[in-house]
C-alpha cells in the first residue's frame, strides 16, 4: 500500500495522475481568486482612494510571494527528484532547509515593512489619503508575514509528495476565513472597530496564519514522504540551500519582476489619473481567476515532470506537458470570452464610477486579448523549473515585463491615449511566446535525451 502511494507519479496513467493532482490546487487557487476579487471588492466599498491603495501596495505583497513561492519551486523540484530517485536522505533534508528557509524570509521583510513602508507608497503618489491607507496595509501585511511564509512553505512540501488535496485544504480554509473576516474589519461589524483598509490588511495575516498552522499540521502529521524534526530545521546543512537556490532564484527574480512592472505600470498610469491605476489593481484581482487555476495546474505537474525526469521516463514528461498546455489554454480562452463580453459586469463588482467604466471596459478588452498566448507560455515556464532550467523562465519573464512591456506603455502614453497603452500587454505576450517556444524545444531536446 505505502509503495503504491510512493510511487503513482511514475505509475499511475498521466491523465488521471495530471487531474489527481492538478483539481485539488485549481479548486483552492479558485477560492483564493475569488478572496482577491471580494477583498478588493469591500475595499472599493471606502473609496475609490482605498482601491487604489491596495493595488499601489500589490508590488510589495508579489515580491513576498515571489521569495515564498521562488524558494517553494526550488524545494519542489529537488523534493520530487530526490523521491523519484529514492534518495529518502536528501528529501528529508531538502524538506528540513525549507522550513528554516521561511523563517528566514519572514525575517528579511520584518525589516522591510518597519522600515519603509511610507517610502515605497510615496514614490509612487503625492495624495495623502492614499499613502496613509497604502502605508498601513504593508506595514500589516509585512509585519505578520511570518502565515504567509509559512503557508508557502507547507503547502510546497505537500505538493511536492503528491499530497494537494491536504494543500486545497489549507488555501481554501485561509481564503475562507479571509473572506468572512473581510467586512466585519473593515466595517466593524458586530462590535468591531471600523478599520477599513487596515481591516482588510488583518484579515489577510489572519487567514494566512491559520493556513500556515494546518499546512505545517498536515505535514508533521500525514506526509510520510518526508520526516521533519526541530532539530533538523534549526541546524540546517547549508550545502542544499545553494542547491534551492540554483533552481528558486531565477523564479523569485521572475516573480520579483513582475512587482517592478506593476510599479512602473502604476506610476505611468498615475500620469493620466488615480482612476487609471485604480482600473489596473481592479483587473489584477479579476484576472486571478483565469490565472490561478492555471497556476494550480502547474502546482499539480510540477512535481510529476520533476519525479519523472529523477526516474528518466521521458513518454510520461513530453504527455505531462501536453496535457498540460491544453488545459491551460482551454481556461484562458474561457478568460478571453468573459473579458471581451462582460467587462462592465466585471468593473461593476468594485463599485465602479462611470469614469471608471469608461476607461475599464477598454483596457479590460484590450489586456485580455494576450489570454490567447498566455497558457503556453505560463505552463512552459513552470517546465523549464521542474527540469531545473529556470533560468530560461527568467530570461523570458525579463524579456516581456521589462524589455518589451514597461518600455512599450511608456511609449504608447506618450502619445497623451490612455486607450493605447493597454496594448501594451499583448504586444508583450506575443514576444513571451515567442521565446517560449523556442525554449522549450531546445530544453526538451537537450534534457529528455534518455
Amino acid at each position: 500500500m505505502e509503495e503504491t502511494r510512493e510511487n503513482k507519479m511514475g505509475t499511475m496513467p498521466v491523465n488521471r495522475l495530471l487531474i489527481s493532482m492538478a483539481v485539488p490546487m485549481m479548486i483552492s487557487m479558485l477560492v483564493q481568486a475569488l478572496y482577491n476579487v471580494v477583498d478588493s471588492a469591500f475595499v472599493s466599498r471606502v473609496s475609490e482612494d482605498a482601491l487604489t491603495a491596495v493595488s499601489v501596495a500589490f508590488p510589495v505583497q508579489n515580491l513576498m510571494i515571489a521569495v515564498g513561492s521562488g524558494t517553494g519551486v526550488g524545494v519542489n523540484a529537488l523534493l520530487s527528484r530526490a523521491l523519484g530517485e529514492k534518495k529518502q536522505e536528501t528529501a528529508d533534508k531538502v524538506a528540513n532547509i525549507a522550513i528554516f528557509l521561511a523563517g528566514a524570509s519572514y525575517l528579511l521583510f520584518l525589516l522591510v515593512g518597519l522600515l519603509f513602508s511610507r517610502l515605497f507608497v510615496a514614490s509612487q503618489t503625492n495624495i495623502e489619503s492614499i499613502i496613509d491607507y497604502g502605508t498601513s496595509y504593508v506595514q500589516i501585511v509585512t509585519i505578520a508575514s511570518f502565515g504567509l511564509f509559512g503557508q508557502v512553505c507547507g503547502e510546497r512540501l505537500l505538493q511536492a509528495t503528491g499530497r494537494t488535496f491536504y494543500s486545497m485544504i489549507t488555501q481554501a480554509t485561509g481564503a475562507i476565513i479571509n473572506i468572512i473576516l473581510d467586512p466585519i474589519l473593515i466595517f466593524g461589524l458586530f462590535g468591531f472597530p471600523r478599520l477599513e483598509v487596515a481591516g482588510a490588511a488583518i484579515a489577510t495575516v489572519i487567514g494566512q496564519t491559520v493556513a500556515m498552522i494546518l499546512a505545517m499540521f498536515f505535514n508533521f502529521r500525514f506526509n510520510k514522504d518526508i520526516h521533519l524534526g526541530l532539530r533538523k530545521i534549526l541546524h540546517p546543512e547549508m550545502r542544499y540551500v545553494s542547491n534551492i537556490y540554483a533552481i528558486g532564484i531565477p523564479s523569485i527574480l521572475m516573480i520579483s519582476i513582475s512587482s517592478v512592472m506593476t510599479f512602473c505600470i502604476n506610476k505611468i498610469l498615475m500620469g493620466f489619473s488615480s482612476t487609471a491605476t485604480a482600473v489596473f489593481g481592479a483587473y489584477y484581482k479579476i484576472q486571478s481567476f483565469f490565472f490561478m487555476p492555471v497556476f494550480g495546474l502547474n502546482n499539480g505537474m510540477v512535481p510529476i515532470v520533476a519525479y519523472n525526469y529523477g526516474a528518466r521516463n521521458r513518454e510520461r514528461i513530453m504527455k505531462t506537458i501536453r496535457l498540460s498546455m491544453t488545459y491551460a489554454v482551454l481556461i484562458m480562452l474561457i478568460g478571453l470570452a468573459v473579458f471581451q463580453l462582460f467587462p462592465d459586469t466585471l468593473l461593476r463588482l468594485f463599485d465602479a464610477s462611470e469614469n471608471m467604466l469608461e476607461i475599464g471596459e477598454v483596457a479590460l478588452r484590450t489586456i485580455s486579448l494576450s489570454y490567447l498566448f498566455a497558457g503556453i507560455c505560463v505552463v512552459s515556464g513552470s517546465v523549464f523549473q521542474a527540469l531545473g532550467d529556470s533560468v530560461y523562465s527568467l530570461i523570458i519573464s525579463v524579456a516581456r515585463q521589462l524589455v518589451v512591456l514597461v518600455p512599450a506603455a511608456y511609449l504608447l502614453s506618450l502619445t497623451g491615449r490612455l486607450e493605447l497603452v493597454w496594448w501594451a500587454f499583448p504586444i508583450a505576450e506575443l514576444a513571451s511566446l515567442t521565446l517560449s517556444l523556442i525554449f522549450l524545444r531546445r530544453v526538451t531536446k537537450n534534457r529528455l535525451q534518455f
